[in-house]
């Protein structure tokens, strides 16, 4: 027997990131169209106003494997009548290893969504538009945008300078 590693279990070098997507999947999908004969004529001559919600969480699952969900919530209303609602829970397994402390939170609330969001994207537009409607398309989020913007808030709660600390991985 000898004592050497296999090939994607050698030790990192140091300052050496190794990042792996290591699994996508759907966690929870979920379409209400309450009354869709009533909406679908409606639609034919009105456009709904939209409203998209996106939330964001991250937590370890494992040595060095970091879940990430990614929640859109879309709502489309019409005359003051929901037309249809459209809920995505889709997650991301990542494995990260080297990845300093400091530069791990971001990488989960910027990076990480930003490779599964794509996938999360194609799934809501596919059920809007198997639910009768016209294919829903997000425009691409700005995750960076919406980090610096939660950073910001939690420091203006705390009265002082953001800090890594002040957004926890759950």
């Amino acid at each position: 027997m000898s004592d050497t590693t296999e090939q994607n279990e050698a030790p990192l070098e140091e300052g050496e990131v190794q990042i792996s997507i290591l699994g996508q999947y759907i966690k929870d999908l979920s379409f209400e169209n309450p009354t869709p004969a009533q909406t679908i004529q409606k639609l034919a001559t009105e456009k709904p106003s939209m409203n998209i919600n996106v939330n964001l969480n991250a937590a370890q699952i494992g040595e060095d494997v970091y879940e990430v969900d990614l929640k859109i919530t879309a709502t489309a209303v019409s005359n003051d009548e929901t037309a249809f609602v459209a809920e995505l829970l889709y997650s991301g397994l990542f494995g990260i290893k080297g990845l300093p402390e400091d530069q791990l939170q971001p990488f989960l609330m910027i990076e990480a969504p930003r490779q599964i969001f794509p996938f999360a994207r194609r799934i809501l537009s596919d059920v809007t538009r198997d639910g009768g409607f016209p294919p829903l398309m997000l425009e691409p989020i700005d995750f960076a945008g919406l980090y610096q913007q939660q950073m910001q808030q939690a420091a203006a709660q705390q009265g002082e300078a953001p800090a890594e600390d002040d957004i926890v991985v759950n």
